[in-house]
Formats: structure tokens, C-alpha cells, sequence
């Protein structure tokens, strides 16, 4: 990747001003991207969403079509240069229509995307309320009104580091008012996180990227709903409990369990908002879990081992939100007693 950006940057400097000052985060996300694209060539409709997604991603970088041919070129040429001897001309057509292919579909989502939203909004921080020494849950009004769907997520860029964007959770169903809730915690070097939870302030202004991501409840079910959440995981989890609540009819109402993980009970920084949710919506009943606090009155363990022993699962629709460590736990101690398509998470990039 560095010597890819480095011949990026040499041929067309104009590109240089797009990027952050510092590369190395910048690098990792876009090989990660390159790698999942090179894996998923034989599943087009996998593919053709993960592009799409990412061409809607890049309108909040400024990346026009004009920008592609160069970046296409570019990185075929630094593909050539580390094959060596393994480069061949069935090689190069292949990557050429890959790469091609890549392109168009993600030209394609953006172009489609442009005619119906902007490519970023500027929102202004209404309220900043620190929880936990490194975790702050902020309220913000966007400019103008900012489409989503409960469990999704979107990108922020904050004044202090420009063209550096982090991704984050929106924490609420959309409001008729247009406010929306991040929970953040800052996470050692994390410019972003650690800027929206030590230096920002109500009056504050940031510009926030078009929501993602699929982890959302589907619609027109009645399935009751498992939800796993371990600390700012919470965030996504919250928005679909709340979208849930919102859409129920007289009659049938949807149960929901959630489990709320943590260290200590002090980390449980969003609980006596859960237990409103949970007297306003009787179906809802939120089960606390402390893993590392012996005196806790309450479950105490790993949560991904209490979730997948206590929770009656087989005919539900599954959440799994937090660290990536956990939910990938969670989604296996949970697989031999559900079907994958029912256990829902966003990738590991997706939440900040």
C-alpha cells in the first residue's frame, strides 16, 4: 500500500489533498476493502452490494469519476510489480475486469445516491453528556434531514482532523425532530473517539456521512427478538429496540431480550434509559451482565456464555453488537442453536 499511494500521489498530486495527513489507518481500510472484493468475485450479489456501499461511502471524500481511472491504473500497475514472474496477460484481463467491474457498480450507487441525499451533512452537537471518563453520549441536529434505518450506522469527521472519518452507531429511531444519539467511547489513539468524548462541547459542529449497514430488524416480521449488546454495542441495538416499540400494533407485540454486558456495573453507562424503554414496552425485559465485578447482585460472567446458555433462541431474530471479539464469540456459541440467517452483526469496520 505504500508503494502504491507513494506512485498515487508522485503521478497525480492533485489526489494528495483527498487524503488524511496520516496514512497508516487509511491504508489498512482500503487493503482490507481490496481484499474482500478479490475474495467475493464469485458471489456477484455479495459483491454488487459490498460496491455499492462503498461508492455510497466515498461521496463524503469528494471522489468524483474522474478519479477512478487513475486509481484503477495505478494499483493494477503495483499488482504487476509485486507478482514478479506471476503476472500473465490472462492476469492483467482479469484484473482489469475486475477493477472495471468494481467501478461501475460503484459509480453506479453513487450517481443514484447523489440525486437523493447530499454527500454529507454538517451537524451541530445539541448535547454532550459525559457518562464514564472515556465514554460520552452526544445528541446531534443535522442540517438537513438524514434518511436511516434503526441498527444502521455513519461516518464522522470532527474540525480537529480533517479527511479522517470514523464510523459510529446511531443509537435512536429516527426522531420527528431529526435529532440522533452517538454513544462514544474514546479508545487510546483513536483521533475521532477520543476528540467527540474529551473536546467537544454543545455548539460544536461536525459533518457526518449517510447512514449504512444492514444490521436491521426486517420488516413486516413478528419474530421475537434476541438482542446481545456488550458496551457502546449497545448503540445499534437500542435504535431497533426503539424502531420495534415504535411500529408495534394492538395485538401481537414482538418480545425482546436484551443482554447488556460490561466489566463493572458502573460500565453499564446507559441502563436507566433501558429500564424506561423497559416499563413504557412490557415485552422488553433487559438482563444486565457484569463480567469482572464479584460483588454484582446480578448475572455475572462472559456475556456471549450467559446469552448463549440463558436465551431461548431458535425462533428469534438475533443482534450482535460490540467488540469484535464478542461477537464473533456470541455468533458461534450461538450457531448450533440457530440459523445463520437468523443472527445478525455488522462487520467488525463498521461501528467506531
Amino acid at each position: 500500500m505504500e508503494h502504491f499511494y507513494a506512485r498515487l500521489f508522485v503521478r497525480y498530486p492533485e489526489i494528495r489533498s483527498m487524503f488524511p495527513h496520516a496514512m497508516h489507518d487509511h491504508m489498512e481500510r482500503v487493503f482490507a476493502a481490496l481484499t474482500r472484493i478479490v475474495w467475493a468475485i464469485d458471489n456477484p450479489d455479495s459483491l454488487t452490494a459490498y460496491l455499492s456501499q462503498l461508492g455510497l461511502a466515498h461521496r463524503k471524500f469528494g471522489v468524483k469519476e474522474r478519479h477512478y481511472e487513475p486509481f484503477i491504473t495505478v494499483l493494477a500497475e503495483t499488482v504487476r510489480h509485486f507478482s514478479g514472474p506471476g503476472w500473465t496477460a490472462q492476469t492483467q484481463a482479469a484484473f482489469q475486469a475486475a477493477l472495471g467491474r468494481a467501478a461501475s457498480v460503484m459509480l453506479a450507487a453513487a450517481e443514484r445516491d447523489a440525486a437523493q441525499q447530499p454527500s454529507w451533512w454538517v451537524g451541530e452537537v445539541v448535547q454532550h453528556d459525559r457518562r464514564r471518563p472515556d465514554l460520552a453520549v452526544l445528541t446531534i441536529r443535522p442540517d438537513q434531514p438524514l434518511r436511516y434505518t434503526p441498527g444502521q450506522y455513519l461516518a464522522v469527521q470532527v474540525p480537529r482532523w480533517p479527511r479522517v472519518w470514523r464510523n459510529f452507531s446511531i443509537a435512536n429511531a429516527p426522531r420527528e425532530n431529526g435529532l440522533i444519539d452517538l454513544h462514544v467511547r474514546g479508545v487510546r489513539g483513536g483521533m475521532v473517539s477520543g476528540s467527540l468524548v474529551h473536546n467537544t462541547r454543545p455548539g460544536d459542529t461536525l459533518l457526518l456521512g449517510q447512514a449504512c449497514g444492514e444490521m436491521t430488524a426486517s420488516a413486516g416480521q413478528d419474530r421475537d427478538l434476541l438482542c446481545i449488546a456488550g458496551g457502546t454495542g449497545l448503540a445499534p441495538i437500542k435504535a431497533i429496540i426503539e424502531g420495534v416499540i415504535s411500529a408495534s400494533q394492538p395485538g401481537r407485540r414482538r418480545k425482546i431480550v436484551l443482554y447488556f454486558g460490561a466489566r463493572t456495573e458502573e460500565d453499564l453507562y446507559d441502563l436507566p434509559d433501558l429500564r424506561v424503554l423497559e416499563w413504557i414496552y412490557s415485552p422488553l425485559t433487559v438482563i444486565p451482565v457484569v463480567s469482572h465485578q464479584a460483588d454484582f447482585e446480578g448475572v455475572k460472567g462472559m456475556l456471549p456464555y450467559v446469552a448463549s446458555q440463558c436465551a431461548s433462541c431458535e425462533e428469534s431474530e438475533i443482534f450482535v453488537s460490540g467488540p469484535d471479539a464478542m461477537v464473533r464469540q456470541a455468533a458461534a456459541l450461538l450457531e448450533g442453536r440457530a440459523q445463520g440467517a437468523q443472527i445478525r452483526y455488522d462487520p467488525p469496520d463498521a461501528a467506531g
